[in-house]
């Protein structure tokens, strides 16, 4: 396959000079520690097991007494320090190993950790059986089991749902709050330490909120239930309660060691320093350009402000890349250093080479789709990779529609690690579809049920009437029975007559019409009217997934070929998910930029690099948003600036978990907008974004007549690879595309193809994948 669709700068750039890291030196253990250092034998023993450390790493090595703060870059060996050092105090320093304390936060991580101390040279496996390398909960679970406690640990996500809609139910809130926002808000306040009692509720909805969750908190204490959150606040009052258990700690572990502390929460955080107290005996090692968890908690503070909390501190940055090549590591320092408030470093790479980053402009989400899945089948094809060597990352769960689509038209192997929820399935999606449902069958009693809420009327009275009226006579539309419904209003009863000759003629219209107009007749104003919904979602996230059902309808002619693709999709989509199995494999892994934090993988596609993706709108917002979730923003000036910075350290961990290729793709028109290519990637060019010296509009929508994507297309000098083929198009985008053997699908409103491979020649027609109709042979313009 050619390279026509890739760049080595991204569109707009200001300058063509391609950053590139400076190669580190070459100097290690081997020349830096001297057969007549003391601790030399442990080096070699180091060298000679294949460890082999830089000068920074065996500074922290070596580091006895005092607070340590290890400034680890990415792909810095943060681990192979942890690990080496815990081994140096063992075998060099000869301390007891139950003095030693290593906290992380997940189980694999610490296992990790024990397995590979356990290997080290002059390691006993008394040792590693009598330190204590655990997660955080781990650790104070311990604690609180020998103290007496015997709560249950209630982890069951699905019963924690179950029990805080019944107990709406029960309040008269059904479907008034998601259950998982509500468990995210008792979260953020428990780490903060701030009690349940003491929770605002200066408006209805914090009363609300509050009443739901002292109600809830009180259910686990009946029940003699605790969640994870509770394992850490119920240990920190211990403590706090019992100094004389808190002087066993303190005078138990002298040597502490903490991992990925930019992850670290304020609850966390205080636990750590009350049983390092007497001592400082404390090492902590993380990375401020990498705290992107601010929404649950995390603060860069900690790091920054590391030395006001400790003033004899040492601080050790490791700041050699061995993950990646020069120009990937580049990018990353060229991307990040425009952050104002972070620790001063520039990292060095170890691998050299003329590989890397490209720059895609597609047109839109599903051309953006499609060329790079071009790209990996190719790939694979030719035997250069495996589906196993790719990872797509996105800013937000929503900008995955158009991939995920197309892996399974294509029936391309893929893992994808989030809630398995696609976007027609979404609670805030799901009653427009229903809508469209309804236009097409109106005795559709399920869709009937989803879109009750929208009339403002209650779910369980709504259906129960309905029913009721069924059994004495039965309609055509079932829905019509809601005007004989009692108490209702007379403004009520004109609303519900509007909607059902809305209803009626939505089956004759395009589907991403019908959902523009229902957008603009009713369905915005009841979103944005709902402080309910806009206490856990930003208003830009909930108009975004509106805005992506938008895209994705503007591909269909009739609302039955778009229901009959939503059908073909949720089903496609169950098969995938019925393989429980989380290890990637053979598999193309798809997941949120949040969740590869601390994963690497050979080559990393990084999709939708746009103005109101990366960096997101609600970080555009953030000033004007009621938000709370960026608790760096006193110190960063704003909350926008706050917000912004962290989206700037987004892009930077999407960019550094690659191994061997990165490619950053930039759409030109995004949810029926044009967009502008990411700020973060353009001042790495010396460049900024259009429009970022005001509040950006690339998600700004016009609420009905949207253009269909090809007029977007001719209306801005831009063209699909469909309509270039029609036109003729310019020399230079002829020599770009070509033109290869397909299977077209006949089915009405699907898009399906896929390339004829070798074995199927003999074949006169096949079967769609997707929606089972026939698909003929054709071809398919695609990039060279």
């Amino acid at each position: 396959m050619g390279e026509s669709s890739f760049n080595k700068v991204p569109s707009g750039a200001a300058q063509q000079r391609i950053p590139e890291a400076r190669l580190a030196s070459a100097q290690t253990s081997r020349e830096i520690v001297g057969a007549k250092d003391s601790d030399a034998a442990y080096f070699r023993t180091l060298e000679e097991n294949g460890i082999i450390l830089n000068p920074s790493q065996i500074r922290a090595v070596r580091h006895f007494r005092g607070p340590l703060l290890t400034l680890a870059g990415a792909g810095s060996g943060k681990t192979s320090v942890l690990i080496c050092r815990t081994g140096y105090l063992l075998s060099v320093r000869r301390i007891d190993p139950r003095e030693i304390l290593l906290l992380t936060f997940s189980s694999k991580a610490a296992a990790e950790m024990r397995d590979r101390i356990a290997i080290l040279p002059g390691i006993h496996p008394q040792d590693v059986r009598l330190l204590q390398a655990r997660t955080f909960h781990s650790f104070f679970l311990q604690l609180l089991r020998r103290q007496g406690t015997e709560l249950e640990i209630w982890s069951e996500t699905r019963r924690q749902h179950i029990l805080l809609k019944q107990m709406m139910r029960e309040m008269g809130l059904q479907d008034a709050y998601q259950p998982e926002s509500l468990l995210s808000i008792l979260s953020s306040y428990k780490t903060q330490l701030i009690e349940i009692p003491d929770m605002p509720e200066k408006s209805v909805t914090e009363r609300e909120i509050k009443r739901i969750l002292m109600q809830y908190e009180q259910w686990k204490v009946d029940h003699e239930k605790m969640d994870f959150d509770d394992v850490l606040v119920l240990a920190y009052r211990m403590l706090r309660g019992k100094p004389a258990l808190l002087r066993t700690l303190q005078d138990r572990f002298r040597y502490i060691m903490v991992d990925e502390f930019q992850d670290t929460n304020h609850l966390q955080y205080e636990l750590v320093k009350m049983i390092a107290a007497p001592h400082h005996d404390l090492m902590v090692v993380g990375d401020d350009d990498q705290t992107i968890y601010s929404f649950n908690g995390a603060r860069s503070e900690y790091i920054l402000q590391f030395e006001k909390t400790y003033p004899e501190a040492h601080v050790i940055t490791l700041d050699i890349n061995y993950r990646s090549g020069t120009r990937i590591v580049g990018l990353g320092n060229e991307v990040i250093r425009h952050n104002q408030h972070r620790r001063s470093k520039t990292l060095l790479a170890v691998k050299s080479g003329t590989a890397g980053p490209m720059y895609m402009r597609p047109l839109t989400s599903d051309d953006e789709a499609r060329i790079a899945l071009d790209r990996i089948e190719h790939e694979v094809h030719t035997s250069r990779r495996t589906f196993g060597d790719y990872a797509i990352l996105y800013r937000a769960s929503s900008n995955n529609r158009a991939m995920l689509e197309q892996l399974m038209i294509r029936e391309i192997p893929y893992i994808e690690y989030g809630d398995g929820q696609l976007l027609y399935e979404h609670s805030l999606v799901l009653p427009l579809v229903d809508h469209l449902r309804l236009g097409l069958s109106r005795r559709d009693f399920t869709a009937m049920e989803s879109v009750l809420p929208t009339l403002y009327i209650n779910r369980e009275r709504g259906m129960s009437h309905i029913v009721e009226q069924e059994s004495i006579r039965a309609k055509k539309g079932p829905l019509v029975h809601l005007l004989t419904l009692s108490g209702l209003k007379d403004f009520q009863l004109a609303k519900i007559k509007d909607r059902l000759e809305l209803i009626r003629s939505l089956s004759t219209m395009r589907p991403a019409s019908a959902i523009a107009l229902m957008r603009e007749k009713f369905y915005n104003a009841y979103v944005e009217a709902d402080d309910r919904k806009l206490l856990t979602q930003h208003k830009e996230m909930i108009k975004e997934m509106l805005d992506e059902l938008e895209s994705s309808a503007e591909r269909f002619d009739t609302v039955e070929a778009f229901l009959g693709f939503i059908h073909d999709v949720i089903q496609k989509s169950q098969e995938n998910n019925s393989d429980k199995s989380k290890e990637q494999g053979n598999r193309v892994a798809l997941m949120t930029i949040h969740r590869s934090k601390g994963l690497e993988f050979p080559v990393v596609l990084l999709i939708s690099a746009i103005e109101g993706s990366l960096p997101h709108s609600s970080a555009l917002d953030a000033d004007r948003l009621n938000d709370t979730a960026y608790p760096d923003a006193d110190r960063a000036g704003s909350k926008g600036a706050a917000a912004l910075e962290e989206e700037r350290r987004l892009a930077y961990v999407a960019i550094t978990r690659a191994k061997e290729e990165l490619i950053i793709s930039s759409p030109a028109r995004y949810r029926g907008k044009k967009a502008a290519v990411s700020r973060f990637l353009l001042s790495a060019f010396g460049g900024e974004a259009e429009g970022t010296g005001t509040r950006a509009s690339s998600m700004a929508r016009s609420s009905a007549g949207t253009p269909s994507s090809a007029a977007l297309a001719r209306r801005e000098g831009f063209a699909s690879g469909a309509e270039r083929s029609r036109s003729g198009g310019s020399a230079a985008a002829a020599r770009r595309m070509e033109t290869v053997a397909a299977w077209v699908c006949q089915g009405p409103g699907c898009i399906a193809w896929t390339r004829i491979a070798a074995r199927e020649q003999g074949l006169a027609a096949k079967a769609c994948p997707l929606c089972g109709k026939p698909m003929h042979r054709g071809s398919k313009d695609v990039p060279r």
